[in-house]
């Protein structure tokens, strides 16, 4: 159990280029967390065990590096919901418990248009005790800054194949035949995505604006199925409802 002196005692320590600084967790609100630098770098060396690398994320305009795979669907998942910004490595937070004292980098921190949101992820097999306590404490250290927390530990079915699908069209792109304005216009009721592309001038071409205006979220679909021609697709802000059981003359 806690006790009310907790966030006066446990710390974070950031990087900033003039160094390190440390902030107690009850004035996390005062952190210029966009002045910050991550805490610990990327590493790639022969035969480690992880794949770190970089994902290009349109809605920061820059690429993001990444520790594992896992780190890197995270980022993909993010970047289709329209993430602020993203800071990893962004602090160290060293706490008490009943055992003495421990260290934890959180992955994450995402800066999303409602707030920040500070994440872990770890694949839900490789979770052990001691890091089952870390991000007990981190939740706790994410409720005093205002953000929320969550340890990403896998995703639902078809998720991550949907998101990777529609992110391969996620870059700005020129409309020179007017697809996407006819797309819009065709799903003013929820259509089959086949469907939808068939009402255009176009169809063949009308599949890749179509998928650019999914990931842009200009377009609305279902990410719990993979995405076919039989896909339910709507205009974004609608409700689907029902599917049709045809077009509407």
């Amino acid at each position: 159990m806690l006790d009310e002196s907790w966030p006066r005692r446990w710390a974070t320590t950031w990087l900033f280029d003039g160094g390190q600084a440390v902030w107690p967790v009850r004035d996390l609100e005062s952190v210029p967390i966009l002045d910050s630098q991550p805490v610990r770098r990327f590493t790639w060396r022969a035969r480690q065990r992880h794949r770190p690398g970089l994902e290009f994320m349109v809605s920061t305009g820059r690429q993001h590096g990444f520790e594992s795979l896992e780190e890197r669907d995270l980022l993909r998942a993010l970047d289709f919901l329209r993430v602020r910004e993203v800071l990893p490595q962004p602090f160290r937070l060293d706490f008490e418990h009943t055992g003495g004292r421990s260290a934890h980098i959180p992955d994450f921190l995402a800066l999303m248009p409602d707030g920040g949101w500070l994440l872990d992820v770890r694949p839900a097999g490789l979770v052990r005790d001691e890091d089952a306590l870390k991000f007990a404490a981190t939740r706790e250290v994410a409720a005093a800054g205002g953000w929320h927390y969550s340890v990403v530990s896998g995703w639902r079915p078809h998720v991550q194949g949907v998101l990777d699908a529609l992110s391969a069209r996620r870059r700005p792109r020129k409309d020179p035949l007017g697809l996407q304005v006819e797309l819009l216009a065709a799903a003013e009721e929820p259509l089959p995505f086949g469907e939808l592309v068939r009402a255009t001038a176009w169809p063949e071409l009308a599949r890749t604006e179509a998928v650019h205006l999914l990931w842009h979220r200009r377009l609305g679909l279902d990410l719990g199925s993979p995405l076919g021609d039989r896909s339910l697709v709507w205009l974004a802000g609608q409700h689907p409802g029902r599917a049709p059981q045809g077009r509407r003359r």
